[in-house]
């Protein structure tokens, strides 16, 4: 075998092997995403019940204030120059493990009244720093469903 066919086969070989590498990389993470949408539906059509009432926590940072703050499903409320909209509440019963989360909607609204959207998502109660909203002067997550 010539130096030539070594070094063609040699190349063939590295993509064959880059190919699958990217295969099982790929295959792994549609495995992950798999159950993330398997544990995720199993939380939404399980026993956890909707709320009317989301238990948030929001902290200041200039002055080092922390806030409860109590959002109606569906209504505005203030937070500083933070207009905070909560529009679902799922809370597991207490015979099973906790898990509450909120879909959340957070917007500041600025002095000449424009309004800039800074989050919109679901905050869990259990991982707080999962998905908190991190804003330069105000935090603000999720603790409770009521």
């Amino acid at each position: 075998m010539s130096r030539r066919e070594k070094m063609a086969m040699m190349q063939k070989i590295r993509a064959r092997n880059s190919l699958m590498a990217g295969y099982f990389i790929c295959r792994r993470v549609q495995v992950v995403i798999a159950l993330a949408v398997a544990l995720m539906v199993s939380f939404w059509t399980g026993n956890a019940a909707a709320e009317s009432t989301v238990i948030l926590q929001a902290l200041d940072k200039v002055t080092a204030r922390i806030s409860n703050l109590e959002a109606p499903i569906g209504k505005e409320i203030r937070f500083g120059t933070l207009r905070i909209i909560a529009l679902k509440c799922r809370k597991q019963p207490p015979e099973e493990t906790p898990d509450t989360a909120a879909f959340v909607q957070v917007f500041e609204v600025k002095t000449d009244l424009t309004r800039i959207k800074w989050f919109t998502g679901w905050m869990f109660a259990e991982s707080p720093a999962l998905n908190a909203l991190e804003h330069p002067v105000y935090d603000v997550w999720v603790k409770d469903c009521k």
